[in-house]
């Protein structure tokens, strides 16, 4: 079964939130700030459905500090994320990364036009694999 795109972000979000969750309780940040971090991003996960688009700076804004608050779990952050968030994200992106990502989004955009089904992570393995064959 494929998820929608919006479907597979929402739970690589929920994926973070639980490495956001266990970073508190292994009391590796200041617990109240940590807090209210935790409260913007499940503001973040309640909005996203309801309104994707509106929610895109809020999404930014929360992955960026994510990165920066949280520097000893940025290696966790979802490449998928940053990607879908765009805009400030992108910084923390490679250049070839992002030409991956802009393919993956041409095949995604192209199976929608042609009424196909299209399973992203399915996809972005595939386009992963090819890139890896070309540099043997």
């Amino acid at each position: 079964m494929t998820l929608s795109h919006l479907d597979h972000h929402l739970a690589l979000l929920n994926h973070l939130r639980g490495i956001l969750v266990a970073l508190g309780e292994a009391e590796q940040v200041p617990e109240e700030s940590h807090a209210l971090f935790l409260e913007r991003f499940d503001e973040l996960l309640a909005l996203l459905p309801q309104a994707p688009v509106e929610s895109q700076y809020l999404g930014q804004d929360l992955i960026c500090q994510v990165i920066q608050r949280y520097p000893q779990i940025a290696h966790l952050v979802p490449r998928d994320l940053l990607w879908f968030f765009g805009g400030d994200c992108l910084h923390f992106m490679p250049d070839e990364e992002i030409d991956l990502f802009q393919q993956l989004d041409e095949r995604r955009f192209q199976a929608e036009e042609d009424g196909e089904a299209f399973d992203w992570a399915h996809e972005r393995q595939l386009l992963a694999l090819g890139d890896d064959a070309s540099r043997h």
